[in-house]
């Protein structure tokens, strides 16, 4: 069944996301380099300004999910393998520094809203995320950013579990390696998200 997306992408009640698309993870300042290389392949944060400017342009909400740590890591936990990677390595994404804010690409702009969290691996579970949203009155949120492997997943799952419908941007995305993102799109998202384009985005927000 097709889908409506001048409905579905209906400024009114539709929010982008993007997920970690920040300087520390996929800009100037990151420090794995395999997906930050993907990310510049893919031409994903060219998409995503593409994205961010077409909602800002139509009064759609973007909203950025962000990590970022205390010097002291208090708060954030070490109990998965990347994390405790993440913990052993040097002082990283720290609040206020440079590689955590949103790569400049996407601004980001006084409209935006910017939302942090310094645990986990994903944007809803234990933050204010969800009620930023409700706030503003979100029912479809349009996802982008990083990675396809676990955030994005996370962000889409964490969505669709608080009841929003989701509409994935495949080329504002990305993971590594390419196939194995190709797979869990497929795979995993496309039962759970609508699969739409940068260019979909623009025409449904211009028309």
């Amino acid at each position: 069944m097709a889908v409506d997306l001048s409905e579905m992408l209906d400024p009114a009640h539709t929010a982008v996301l993007t997920m970690e698309l920040q300087r520390g993870v996929v800009g100037d300042a990151a420090v794995i380099r395999s997906l930050a290389d993907e990310v510049a392949a893919l031409g994903v944060i060219d998409n995503a300004a593409r994205v961010v400017r077409a909602a800002r342009s139509v009064g759609a909400r973007v909203v950025h999910c962000t990590a970022e740590f205390r010097s002291d890591r208090a708060g954030s936990s070490d109990n998965a393998p990347m994390l405790r990677m993440i913990a052993r390595g040097d002082a990283h994404l720290l609040v206020g520094s440079p590689e955590a804010a949103v790569v400049p690409e996407l601004g980001p702009e006084p409209s935006d809203v910017i939302a942090s969290r310094t645990h986990g691996l994903t944007p809803f579970p234990g933050t204010d995320l969800d009620q930023i949203l409700r706030n503003l009155g979100v029912r479809t949120v349009v996802a982008t950013g990083v990675s396809v492997n676990i955030g994005v997943t996370g962000m889409v799952m964490g969505a669709v579990d608080r009841g929003y419908r989701v509409a994935l941007v495949t080329d504002a995305v990305a993971g590594v390696p390419r196939d194995y993102t190709e797979a869990v799109i497929e795979h995993t998202l496309a039962p759970l998200a609508t699969r739409i384009t940068t260019d979909d985005v623009v025409a449904a927000w211009t028309r």
